[in-house]
C-alpha cells in the first residue's frame, strides 16, 4: 500500500514536472511564433516532450508575448535639449499701422519684463522702437519667455537678439549690397514700358530713361515705331540675389534718326546730374511737360472754339488730359505768385521764374501742402492735382507758359540749358565719364553690326 502511494507520489511528482517543464516550453514557442509572425522569421518545431504535441495556437503580438512587445517598445527618453526645442514657439510678426512692441508684446502672451530688459540697453532701445508698417519680426519663446528676437533695420543691418545663460546677448548682422552693370538694348515697337520689358530692364529703369531725355523727347508724342535705346547701368545684388535696378550709368536714345547721348556725373556737391558727352546738361531750364500724362485734348490754338462757351476762344495754352489726383509738377524754378480759385481757370497756381516768364496751371482738383503764395519751389516739385474746377468739361491740367506777358506754345518753345560742366571741373569729368561712354560706344557699334 506504501509501495503503492509512493509509486502515485512520483507519479505525480513526474506529472507535474512535465507539465512545468511543457508549459515553459509552449510560452517559448508562442512567443517565438509570435515573432516569427512579426518578423517574418522561421517558426520554431515542436519540442518533445514525451506527450502528445500541441500546435500553438498564433494570437496577437499584444496577447501572445506581453514581454517582447514592452521590450521592443521601450524608445529612450528625449533629451533635455530636445524636450526643450520642442517647447519653443517661433513666430512671425507683420508690423501694422500704429503698433508698438508693447502691444505686440501683449497680443502675443509675451512676457514684458523681457521687454523692459531689451528696452533698458541704450543702445538697442531705438532699434527696437521704431516700427514700420510692414516691418517683419522673427521672436523664437518658450511659453512667454524671449528666446530670440531678429528684425530687419535696413536694406543691410539686420537686429539678432538672443537670450543667453547671463542675459540677452545682441548683435547687428552686416548683409552689404553689391553693385554690377548691366547693358541693354531695346527697340521700340508700342510702347517705351513694353520695349524695356522685352529687353529685361524694370519699369523704374524705364521711366528713368524718359526723365534723363524728356527735356528733348517728349516721350508721349514725339517717340516713333523703330526708336531705339542703348543702357548701362547698375544691377543691385546682395548675398547672390538679386535685388533690384539701380541707376543709369550711360544711355543712348535714337528717336526719328535723332541721336542722343547722356553720361552720369557727381558734382562736388553730391548731387549726381546727366550730361551730354561735351559736358552740357541734359536738364534744362524748364520742363516740357509738368504732368505725366495720356494725351493732349486740345493744343496752343488762337483760333479754337470754346468747347463750352461756344465760340471762338484763343486758346493760349495746352490741355493734358489725366486722372484726377495725377501730381502736377512745377516746370521750373521760381516763387509762386498766385494762388487760388480764378473763374475759368478754377483753382489755378502761377509761378514767376525770371527773365520775365512765368507759367500758369489751371483747373487743379487741390493744391499741394505747403504751397502759398510766396513759396520758392523747384523744378519736379509737386504744387498741386489734377481735376477739372473751373470751366472744364473733364479732368485735365491747363498749363501755359508766358515770356513778358506774351503767351508762347509750351510745345515748340526753345528752353535754355541748365549750366554745363564748369571750366575747373572738365578735365574730371571726360576722365570720370570716360569708360561709361566707351561702353555705350562699344554697344552702338555691336547694334550697327547686327543690322549690317
Amino acid at each position: 500500500m506504501q509501495n503503492q502511494q509512493r509509486a502515485a507520489n512520483g507519479t505525480s511528482a513526474r506529472d507535474r514536472l512535465s507539465n512545468a517543464k511543457y508549459t515553459g516550453l509552449l510560452l517559448v514557442a508562442v512567443a517565438m511564433t509570435a515573432l516569427a509572425a512579426s518578423s517574418q522569421l522561421t517558426a520554431v518545431p515542436a519540442i518533445d516532450t514525451g506527450r502528445q504535441p500541441v500546435m500553438p495556437v498564433a494570437q496577437p503580438l499584444s496577447q501572445a508575448a506581453p514581454m517582447a512587445v514592452a521590450a521592443s517598445a521601450q524608445v529612450p527618453a528625449p533629451s533635455p535639449i530636445a524636450q526643450a526645442s520642442m517647447a519653443l514657439s517661433q513666430i512671425e510678426i507683420i508690423v501694422g499701422r500704429n503698433d508698438t512692441l508693447d502691444g505686440i508684446f501683449r497680443r502675443m502672451k509675451l512676457d514684458l519684463e523681457d521687454l523692459a530688459t531689451l528696452r533698458a540697453e541704450p543702445d538697442l532701445r531705438r532699434s527696437l522702437d521704431v516700427l514700420r508698417p510692414g516691418d517683419a519680426i522673427h521672436l523664437t519663446h518658450m511659453n512667454g519667455e524671449v528666446q530670440s528676437f531678429v528684425r530687419r533695420l535696413n536694406e543691410t543691418q539686420t537686429l539678432s537678439v538672443t537670450r543667453g545663460s547671463d542675459g540677452f546677448r545682441s548683435s547687428i548682422v552686416e548683409q552689404p549690397l553689391e553693385t554690377r552693370i548691366g547693358h541693354a538694348y531695346g527697340r521700340i515697337d508700342s510702347s517705351l514700358f513694353e520695349a524695356a520689358y522685352a529687353a529685361g530692364i524694370s519699369d523704374q529703369t524705364a521711366l528713368a530713361l524718359a526723365n534723363i531725355f524728356g527735356w528733348d523727347i517728349d516721350f508721349v508724342l514725339d517717340v516713333r515705331h523703330g526708336d531705339e535705346f542703348l543702357v548701362t547701368y547698375e544691377q543691385i545684388w546682395q548675398g547672390g540675389n538679386y535685388l533690384r535696378d539701380g541707376e543709369i550709368v550711360a544711355a543712348q536714345f535714337v528717336n526719328d534718326g535723332r541721336v542722343f547721348r547722356a553720361v552720369r556725373y557727381r558734382l562736388p556737391d553730391g548731387t549726381v546730374s546727366y550730361f551730354t558727352p561735351d559736358g552740357r546738361s541734359m536738364r534744362k531750364a524748364f520742363l516740357r511737360a509738368p504732368v505725366e500724362f495720356s494725351r493732349i485734348s486740345s493744343r496752343f490754338n488762337p483760333g479754337r472754339m470754346h468747347p463750352i462757351l461756344n465760340r471762338i476762344r484763343a486758346h493760349k495754352g495746352v490741355d493734358y488730359a489725366a486722372p484726377i489726383g495725377t501730381p502736377v509738377r512745377a516746370a521750373g524754378d521760381g516763387r509762386v505768385v498766385t494762388h487760388g480759385f480764378n473763374g475759368g481757370y478754377g483753382r489755378v497756381v502761377v509761378v514767376e521764374h525770371g527773365n520775365g516768364v512765368s507759367t500758369l496751371y489751371g483747373h487743379l482738383s487741390r493744391f499741394a501742402t505747403g504751397i502759398d503764395i510766396g513759396s520758392h519751389v523747384r523744378q519736379g516739385e509737386v504744387i498741386g492735382y489734377v481735376g477739372m474746377s473751373g470751366l472744364a468739361t473733364g479732368p485735365h491740367l491747363h498749363y501755359e507758359y508766358r515770356v513778358n506777358g506774351v503767351h508762347r506754345n509750351p510745345q515748340n518753345v526753345r528752353f535754355a540749358d541748365s549750366a554745363p560742366i564748369s571750366a575747373d571741373r572738365r578735365e574730371d569729368f571726360a576722365a570720370t565719364t570716360a569708360p561709361a561712354l566707351a561702353e555705350i560706344e562699344l554697344l552702338e557699334r555691336v547694334r550697327v553690326a547686327s543690322i549690317e
